[in-house]
């Protein structure tokens, strides 16, 4: 591809949303656009800057504690509208844990109910024990199994209209009961899964790719890879969690 190409990632609040090494998603997204020779431009949000999504291709949302969230969530309130217009505009917006129980209308922190972002029709209560463990999901905007871990006490419901990210195959997922993890939503993904996620799920990442070129570009093909390394990372993963299926891991 010609590198006059150039996607721009927003990753927001980095030095507070960065549970399990999410951060290594936004290494993933660079290296996947510069080995098929797509510019990346990375803006780093913090707590002080007041961001524009105008220009912005893919936004990113880490996970973090309770803590974190809720001071996230304030910074994020205040430049809602934005957010929601960009996400209503197709721009594509990935978030992980306690971002993606942003997205929703509210979540429990402790016995209060806090304001979420209202970009998706979804809530978020707590149950007990802490949702913790490897989880594997299959799902439509991956060829393989998307892997990972997940630690959550949120139990996440989607409105009628808001897709599942896809089906648990070993795991917890959005509430332990439903079978369902995650949530699609236009060019929104939201989902548990942690470790960080795109490292062993290419396909995933090529996904917000390939919907961000999509909506700039007017194309969603994609030079292959030679993922030989992370396919096979996340097939000894998958392999090993359903060999294990129903054994306490």
């Amino acid at each position: 591809m010609s590198s006059t190409l150039t996607l721009r990632i927003a990753h927001l609040y980095p030095e507070l949303l960065n549970l399990y090494g999410d951060s290594g998603n936004i290494l993933v997204l660079r290296k996947r656009m510069e080995w098929r020779g797509i510019s990346c431009e990375v803006q780093e949000v913090h707590l002080d800057d007041h961001p524009s999504f105008a220009d912005v291709d893919i936004a990113f949302i880490g996970g973090g504690s309770d803590r974190e969230q809720r001071i996230v969530c304030d910074r994020l309130l205040s430049v809602r509208n934005e957010l929601a217009a960009f996400v209503e505009d197709g721009g594509v917006l990935g978030a992980v844990c306690g971002g993606y129980q942003l997205l929703g209308h509210s979540y429990l922190m402790g016995d209060e109910e806090v304001r979420g972002l209202s970009l998706v029709d979804l809530y978020t209560d707590r149950g007990s024990p802490r949702l913790i463990g490897n989880i594997a999901v299959q799902s439509r905007i991956s060829a393989q199994p998307v892997v990972g871990y997940e630690n959550h006490g949120g139990r996440t419901h989607l409105g009628s209209g808001v897709e599942p990210m896809g089906r648990v195959l070993h795991g917890h997922g959005n509430d332990g009961v439903s079978g369902e993890e995650g949530c699609l939503y236009k060019n929104v993904v939201g989902t548990y899964v942690h470790g960080p996620l795109l490292p062993k799920n290419p396909g995933v990442a090529d996904y917000l790719i390939a919907r961000a070129m999509e909506r700039r570009y007017a194309t969603s093909e994609l030079e292959p890879l030679d993922d030989a390394m992370e396919l096979a990372a996340n097939k000894a993963m998958f392999d090993r969690l359903m060999a294990d299926e129903g054994k306490e891991l």
